[in-house]
């Protein structure tokens, strides 16, 4: 009785195994071979009707400007700046700015921030026209004055 239960077990996990293999042996068509030869296929072609051509270039070699990608003085505030130095040069006098990130910046007289402009720049000092403040104009708009320190002249 031992036997024959040994005997039906190996026989059903052997019939179990074999009959996976046996189902690959039928070939089957996949989707590979439902496609039709290649000289049988029709060329495709895009037909519009009015419609714009989605495959043609939007650009077309103009120069593309952005303007919400604005850097540099006019996206920082005045009360951000350090002054680190000021340059002389064919009369003008040109001042070295530090930014939020450190990054150093020259600017002139007239450039403008994101709160202001610059009103002048002398020898020892840059001044500062504030014309807004957190975005709101100023009814009055105040002057600030940045100074180079006199050990750093």
């Amino acid at each position: 009785m031992r036997k024959i239960l040994i005997f039906l077990l190996v026989f059903t996990f052997l019939s179990l195994g074999i009959s996976p293999l046996l189902a690959q042996s039928k070939k089957t068509k996949t989707k590979k071979d439902l496609s039709p030869p290649l000289e049988e296929r029709t060329p495709i072609s895009y037909n519009p009707r009015g419609r714009r051509d989605p495959f043609r270039d939007l650009i077309a070699g103009r120069e593309v400007k952005e303007k919400g990608l604005v850097r540099g003085l006019p996206q920082m505030s005045i009360n951000d700046v350090v002054l680190i130095g000021i340059v002389k040069s064919k009369s003008k006098y040109t001042a070295i700015i530090n930014g939020p990130q450190g990054f150093p910046f020259f600017i002139k007289e007239g450039d403008k921030f994101s709160d202001g402009f610059v009103l002048s720049i002398k020898e020892s000092q840059v001044v500062f026209r504030k014309t807004k403040e957190r975005g709101i104009p100023l009814m009055r708009p105040r002057d600030i004055v940045k100074e180079i320190n006199p050990e750093e002249r």
